[in-house]
């Protein structure tokens, strides 16, 4: 497989800003910025604004995020956030009293708290699982499903050390024990393959202003089919039937919109959000989720290799995703390190006593050499 070029000149990077951090949040590129102020400009002629466009919008969206999911367009719903999309997901999936929520140590809050609640409202309870240390997370998951479990909420890779979950294998177990699985692909969407038809997700949210390098608040949501006949969390106009027909709106329906499109949110037909979030899928699909992939594995590899002569431990890819490089200080985070990179303009994620290193294709040798040589005290 080939590596893409860098493309750099996309965005509005200055040369002198070594910005390594699109797992904290990507730039947006030149063309996505246009779509945004793109569709902010349609409000500026209300008149020419149709009652189509409304729908049309969303669908130019919806379509592109099932091309990069390999998922059908009609199991993909418009969110604002992943707390959004969990909280559909903690609405329709059944769990009871005695019932436990497995998650990860550490895991992001907003695939946390949600659960949080359900167990307290259900009386169940969450189950935190440790990984061994040098491990990936898959063992400690699928160890901790059994008879009792209800839901299995987990990322791809940890959003902190860019461990993986072989989501395969956890999707298997999941289903050996009737347990729901449900996913933030916030941290790899877009940046790493997922093979949806495999896993067999019930859902699976990610937000846009990561690795989907759109702009923030939007996201998707996967619905699997099976709960297509579910309750959505907010009861808005246009996701119920026949909203096309403007003239009938007051003639209530109590029926849906086709799909996972029930669990839409209100007012989702909005320009800028989802034109920019368009144009950055455009991005994506143009060079492939294998493409960016192995050419982001090479270069955190790059970045692994140079860091391991100055003593900093990199897990392989593999046990890590290849977008997603941890380095660990054996002996704790240097002293002045924070303010030598702020000086150099290295921009990274400090992380207790690791670096979270996450390049994307807008990253060249300079940006590399300006963080080895930062790390190096120089």
């Amino acid at each position: 497989m080939q590596t893409i070029p860098c493309q750099r000149d996309r965005f509005a990077i200055p040369a002198d800003v070594h910005y390594l951090n699109c797992a904290y949040m990507s730039p947006l590129s030149h063309r996505v910025s246009a779509a945004i102020s793109e569709g902010a400009r349609r409000k500026e002629a209300p008149w020419e604004y149709r009652p189509a466009d409304f729908f049309s919008i969303c669908e130019d969206f919806r379509g592109r995020a099932a091309r990069l999911t390999g998922a059908g367009a009609d199991t993909i719903a418009i969110v604002p956030s992943v707390s959004y999309g969990l909280a559909v997901a903690a609405r329709n999936l059944p769990f009871g009293s005695g019932q436990e929520v497995v998650t990860l140590a550490d895991q992001f809050p907003s695939n946390i708290y949600v659960w949080q609640d359900l167990a307290r409202r259900k009386g169940g309870s969450v189950v935190t699982v440790q990984r061994d240390a040098g491990a990936a997370w898959s063992e400690a998951v699928l160890d901790a499903i059994g008879p009792d479990t209800g839901i299995v909420a987990v990322p791809h890779c940890h959003w902190a050390d860019g461990r993986v979950v072989d989501l395969e294998a956890v999707g298997k177990k999941c289903r050996s024990v009737g347990a729901a699985l449900v996913l933030d692909l916030t941290q790899s969407l877009g940046a790493m393959p997922i093979d949806f038809k495999a896993v067999q997700p019930d859902f699976a949210v990610a937000a846009c202003y990561k690795w989907l390098m759109g702009p923030y608040g939007i996201g998707m949501l996967y619905v699997d089919p099976r709960h297509h006949v579910g309750e959505p969390i907010e009861h808005n106009w246009i996701n119920r039937g026949g909203s096309e027909d403007f003239t009938r709106l007051v003639d209530y329906r109590d029926d849906f919109q086709p799909g996972a499109r029930r669990f839409d949110m209100g007012e989702k037909s909005n320009p800028p959000l989802l034109q920019g979030a368009s144009a950055a899928l455009d991005f994506l699909l143009e060079f492939g989720v294998e493409g960016i992939a192995h050419s982001l594995g090479l270069a955190t590899e790059a970045i692994a290799k140079e860091a391991a002569s100055l003593g900093l431990i990199a897990a392989p890819i593999g046990t890590r995703a290849a977008h997603f490089l941890s380095l660990g200080f054996p002996d704790g985070v240097p002293a002045g390190l924070t303010e030598r990179l702020a000086e150099r303009q290295v921009f990274v994620s400090l992380r207790g006593s690791s670096l979270r290193v996450t390049p994307h294709l807008y990253n060249n040798d300079a940006d590399r050499e300006a963080l080895i040589a930062t790390l190096h005290g120089g």
